[in-house]
């Protein structure tokens, strides 16, 4: 709180000579002061000459109670750093044990939305105030005083006079009843029209939160749709993994890795391949540098230097933990994909250990694959992984790698995989061969799939992108996948392509919703020849989904230098004379 003054008082003698004084108090140092004095400058002066000196005092008593509290707490934090270093090193020796003591079966749920519609439902608002009705002053009645003719004597004898006054008094009333009743009426009208707003404002307040209630309730069901549509697709997803999809085997899988507990450090990124036909799974698996590992084993204090010392693992050590997390994370990943196969789909893993480095003759980024290990499933499942030495065990599987991890030498992998999807077939061009005479609608639906992707060649080349034909196999699958490697708005693009002349109803927008998921991309695009129902569109609204008609379809091939026409009637006397 510092230094507080009172008020500056004047106290005279009997002779009545001023006499000034000020108190001052320093509630810290609990000191108290009272300044007199003749001069009221001089009082002042004095009080601020003592409130310096009190406040440097003060100010070195708290400069010299940091000095304590910061040693304290950099050796507190010495210790806190000391025990974060402790604790890492030791998460590191146990990397392999920690997965033994967790169930790696991918949890589907996990990946469901449940969470709760946040927005508040409007709430009822309050009504508005009732109009403040003015009451009508009283009725004048005749038998008022104000109203009685005050008769004197000679009134009494004269009855013209009489007869006079009684008048007045009669047109006296009168003329106040008719003003009275004018008040009256305005009165009336002026309660009326604040009731009739007041019953308008209320209208008005109701029809208000009415709107507001249907909005909630629409934002509501839109949430709840997308959670189900979402949901849907997850469930569509391990059906189609417990069916034996290559695919969503390979995405379950990379579903296992990524919710391996690893540090932070840890790069934790994997390319997958599965081939059925020997139920083999290949891991493409990048590991740590030697680098990003910690080294830290005690942090100290020096008080006297004032000054902070990590003390680092010695350099032998370093290579040893390397190489020991390099093995165990080896095992723990063949360990973790053989436990969560719960569909046994998998026979045998081949594993390859990736590093990018930067090699220190060249100055280059070099990346290599530094072990590899292939093993069967009845053989790797029968180890007792919680007693074996990791790099001992990596041996005896008969892996390959240089008996020096750190020192990244490459090897050769046992197997590598496939960078091609098999699914995917040469493309031919058919563009070229159109004119303004082709109807879309009528041609040989693989030479529409194959004119989509080349449409769609040309709009991502500028890009870098790549468009691809799957299998024929009209099945309503993926007809076309789109790489775009544009960061922002690039990634996996889904097309289908429906050579249709009827309108394209809302299941065909659902499949491809589905299959967007499925196929783990960015964006879905659905093409026709013809056009879609409001129901389509409407599905379509608010997702990652474009729905391309026969009249987008035209404009693009004018667009690159093609022409074409699109005649539905004439399609369907051609489909039906078949």
């Amino acid at each position: 709180m510092g230094t507080r003054s009172g008020q500056l008082e004047t106290a005279y003698s009997a002779r009545g000579i001023p006499t000034y004084r000020l108190e001052i108090w320093h509630d810290e140092l609990r000191k108290h002061r009272l300044i007199q004095g003749a001069d009221p400058w001089v009082v002042q002066r004095k009080a601020e000459l003592q409130t310096m000196e009190w406040e440097a005092r003060w100010s070195q008593i708290c400069l010299r109670q940091v000095a304590r509290d910061t040693v304290e707490n950099k050796k507190r934090a010495a210790a806190e750093r000391t025990a974060v270093a402790q604790h890492e090193l030791q998460r590191l020796t146990r990397l392999l044990h920690h997965a033994l003591e967790t169930n790696d079966a991918f949890d589907w749920t996990s990946l469901k939305e449940t969470s709760p519609f946040l927005n508040p439902k409007p709430s009822t608002p309050l009504p508005p105030p009732q109009p403040q009705l003015q009451s009508a002053l009283r009725e004048p009645q005749l038998c008022d005083a104000k109203y009685q003719p005050q008769l004197g004597l000679l009134d009494k004898l004269i009855p013209s006079r009489k007869r006079f006054i009684m008048k007045v008094c009669r047109e006296r009333f009168d003329a106040d009843h008719r003003e009275w009743q004018q008040w009256v009426e305005l009165l009336t009208a002026q309660n009326a029209a604040a009731e009739q707003a007041y019953r308008a404002e209320l209208e008005a307040a109701r029809q208000q939160h009415g709107t507001a209630i249907q909005e909630w309730e629409a934002q509501r069901t839109a949430f709840r749709e997308m959670q189900r549509l979402h949901n849907e697709a997850i469930d569509q997803q391990r059906e189609a993994y417990l069916a034996g999809s290559p695919e969503m085997l390979q995405e379950y899988c990379d579903f296992v890795l990524s919710n391996s507990d690893y540090p932070e450090y840890f790069p934790q990124e994997c390319e997958l391949d599965y081939a059925p036909e020997t139920k083999t799974l290949i891991v493409e698996y990048v590991l740590p540098t030697p680098a990003s590992l910690p080294t830290v084993k005690e942090v100290r204090y020096i008080q006297s230097r004032d000054e902070v010392v990590e003390q680092h693992l010695p350099q032998a050590q370093i290579t040893k933990l390397y190489d020991d997390v390099i093995y165990q994370i080896t095992l723990r990943t063949l360990y973790e994909l053989f436990e969560a196969d719960i569909i046994n789909a998998i026979d045998a893993i081949v594993f390859n250990g990736w590093v990018t480095s930067i090699d220190r003759s060249t100055g280059q980024e070099v990346t290599a694959c530094i072990l590899s290990l292939q093993v069967q499933r009845e053989v790797f499942m029968a180890l007792n992984l919680a007693n074996v030495d990791p790099k001992a065990c990596f041996k005896a599987l008969k892996g390959v790698g240089s008996s020096r991890l750190h020192s990244l030498t490459a090897v050769a992998p046992v197997l590598q995989i496939r960078r091609e999807d098999r699914r995917f077939v040469s493309a031919y061009e058919v563009a070229h061969t159109l004119d303004a005479s082709s109807n879309l609608a009528a041609m040989d639906w693989e030479d529409f799939e194959h004119l989509i992707r080349e449409l769609f060649e040309k709009e991502f080349l500028a890009g870098g992108g790549e468009v691809k034909v799957t299998q024929a196999s009209r099945d309503g699958g993926v007809d076309a996948v789109v790489f775009d490697p544009d960061p922002i708005r690039g990634g996996k693009i889904v097309i289908q392509a429906k050579r249709y002349t009827n309108t394209v109803g809302v299941s065909a927008v659902r499949d491809l919703y589905g299959t967007m998921m499925n196929e783990g991309a960015n964006k879905g695009i659905l093409v026709t020849t013809s056009d879609y129902g409001p129901d389509a569109y409407e599905f379509a609204k608010g997702k990652p989904l474009t729905l391309l008609s026969g009249a987008n379809l035209l404009h693009m091939l004018a667009k690159h230098g093609y022409k074409a026409r699109i005649d539905l009637q004439e399609a369907r006397r051609l489909t039906l004379g078949r």
